[in-house]
């Protein structure tokens, strides 16, 4: 099993990124703030426009260290890789199986239905935990209507239906999760998702937290071999990661969904936190993003029983075990590919 390794995050804006032998320094106007052993990484993301000196890029490169350049807004904007892992064998597969109506079709019913049912264990639990505080026939009609969902997909005959069910169940979930908003709810409140920009505080924090999944789930394709940028569900287009986003619908709900709202209802982060751009959009300031950071990697760190292997993991290790499981369903050694399903 991988061990599951640090991902160093940079907000420093005035931060560079150097190497010393084998380790990778931040300095700040030529001091050295931090030093840490390369092979404790897995991947270093930087927000804002920190600088990286092409020794320490080497490195990465070097050590398969993934290194991620973010706006300060946590808007991806480069990706510096080392070769490609895995064998030929494996991707031309992948690319066949991306053009093949049938696998296509079958594989992304896999994505959406672990989706739509980690999104009702979601509400699920917000009835069980709090069925004086929330509106429980609301959530019931909700979870009724996302069940009669993952039924209808089962009989999509076409990518379009499987998308348009996709979209009907995420708009149904997202209409009910102000509920799941315990705490600050005049702060906190959710009109619809929308993104690029996020127009309310929860979809920025939630935009983040997708951003952050995305670097994941990316890294553990390419650990592993496949192209995160041939997808099934998700078609091809220059520069987005299909397959990645395909992984990620799986692991929305357990990952990111779950954590923004313990941060909320925890009062970890408040609405001081958010800045309102002249065009509406809002972003996080940089304090509270590390105060995500850091809810981040500790929520990497829990450990959760696998449905499928059925062993004790991190739940940091789940996108590398998801991308596992893929590839040995496209090489050929398991009959089918079995999606994440959140207990």
């Amino acid at each position: 099993m991988r061990k599951l390794l640090n991902t160093l995050y940079v907000t420093m804006p005035d931060a560079y990124l150097a190497r010393d032998g084998e380790n990778v320094l931040i300095k700040i106007e030529n001091e050295i703030k931090f030093r840490v052993p390369v092979h404790n990484l897995e991947g270093i993301v930087c927000f804002g426009f920190a600088g990286a000196s092409p020794g320490l890029m080497h490195l990465c490169c070097e050590r398969g260290v993934a290194l991620s350049f973010l706006t300060g807004y946590g808007k991806f904007m480069g990706r510096v890789t080392g070769r490609v892992s895995g064998n030929i064998l494996l991707r031309k597969n992948q690319y066949r199986w991306a053009e093949n109506d049938l696998i296509t079709i079958r594989l992304a019913k896999h994505f959406i239905a672990a989706k739509i049912i980690n999104s009702r264990a979601v509400l699920h639990r917000a009835v069980r935990d709090h069925p004086h505080t929330v509106d429980t026939m609301l959530l019931t009609n909700i979870m009724k209507s996302m069940a009669n969902m993952v039924k209808q997909l089962e009989k999509a005959k076409d990518l379009q239906i499987i998308r348009g069910l996709e979209g009907q169940a995420a708009n149904l979930y997202f209409s009910g999760f102000n509920q799941l908003i315990l705490t600050q709810k005049d702060s906190f409140c959710m009109t619809g998702r929308n993104r690029r920009p996020p127009l309310d505080r929860i979809n920025a924090l939630l935009s983040f937290l997708y951003t952050l999944l995305t670097h994941e789930v990316v890294a553990a394709l390419e650990s592993i071999g496949l192209d995160p940028q041939a997808g099934f569900l998700h078609r091809d287009r220059p520069g987005r990661a299909s397959l990645a986003l395909d992984v990620m619908e799986e692991l929305r709900p357990h990952f990111a969904d779950r954590l923004a709202i313990t941060l909320i209802n925890r009062n970890q982060i408040n609405s001081d936190g958010f800045v309102i751009k002249e065009n509406g959009a809002v972003v996080m300031d940089d304090k509270t993003r590390k105060e995500v950071l850091i809810a981040w990697q500790k929520r990497k760190q829990e450990e959760i029983i696998h449905p499928y292997l059925d062993e004790k993991v991190s739940l940091g290790l789940v996108p590398y075990i998801q991308a596992m499981l893929l590839a040995r369903h496209v090489r050929g050694d398991i009959e089918d590919y079995p999606p994440f399903f959140w207990r």
